[in-house]
């Protein structure tokens, strides 16, 4: 149980740094991509987070095989 918390942190510590990078280095374009996703229909915006998800967890196959 101590292994799966620890992983599960790691793994929200390394979302966390890789969500920061664009704003840090590029912010204006953040913003626009920002706002072409709140522009976004639900459906543009659920096959993103199932095709996210779905690279994620293939991804995570991999290196955990």
């Amino acid at each position: 149980m101590q292994e799966l918390l620890q992983s599960l942190l790691i793994g929200v510590s390394l979302l966390l740094i890789a969500e920061g990078i664009l704003p840090f280095l590029a912010p204006q374009l953040w913003r626009k991509m920002m706002a072409k996703a709140v522009a976004s229909s639900d459906l543009n915006l659920r096959i993103l987070g199932v095709v996210s998800m779905f690279l994620g967890l293939m991804l995570l196959l991999l290196t955990r095989s």
